[in-house]
């Protein structure tokens, strides 16, 4: 009999498995695109803390549960368009999680601790939602940086290091720093972190 942990991970496997859109490896296995972000976000959680709890894992893994449902561009443009989707964006992803991990049979006390931390309620002062945050912006650094420099004004490529740089530990901070970069990414964060 699988766990109430095990139950819901699956859950949450099934859901980004269903992302319509696919991210293609260096290998050529495609994957639905949310499951593979899901995937990298359990990977950088291991390397960052030793012994996470369920709950912490449970987050990490759910944080862009059905992203895709959500659209950007159903959102206007500009700075309070894109925080009012990414608020919208963890509510329904939190809510959907804590859905999934009452059927398994967790407490509502936990699934409304996961559903928080999808929130990142306590960012800069819970330490497991720091955990989460890192892996966010270490996901981002190692996959998807480099495609985001060539669509975003230089300017504002170096304002969204610098934001992102702030909201990482000192420890995302080692880790990201010795993450292999393209030389344009690399001086990119170089500039960032010297203006900033």
């Amino acid at each position: 009999m699988p766990t109430a942990f095990e139950q819901t991970l699956t859950a949450i496997d099934a859901l980004h498995a269903q992302d319509p859109r696919d991210t293609t490896f260096t290998d050529g296995q495609s994957v639905p695109q949310e499951l593979a972000y899901a995937q990298r976000m359990s990977t950088w959680l291991e390397q960052i803390h030793d012994h996470p709890s369920e709950l912490l894992r449970l987050a990490v893994r759910a944080q862009h549960l059905q992203r895709w449902q959500v659209p950007r561009d159903h959102y206007p443009e500009g700075r309070i368009g894109y925080l009012t989707w990414r608020r919208d964006q963890s509510a329904q992803a939190g809510d959907t999680t804590a859905a999934l991990m009452k059927q398994a049979g967790y407490s509502t006390e936990e699934a409304q601790r996961v559903a928080s931390m999808i929130r990142k309620q306590g960012l800069g002062r819970d330490p497991e939602v720091q955990a989460l945050e890192d892996c966010a912006c270490l996901v981002f650094l190692e996959n998807y940086f480099a495609d985001f420099t060539r669509k975003v004004e230089h300017g504002q490529m170096v304002r969204i290091i610098q934001k992102t740089w702030r909201k990482m530990s000192p420890q995302a901070h080692t880790l990201a720093l010795e993450m292999p970069m393209s030389p344009t990414s690399a001086a990119l964060v170089e500039e960032a972190l010297a203006a900033g």
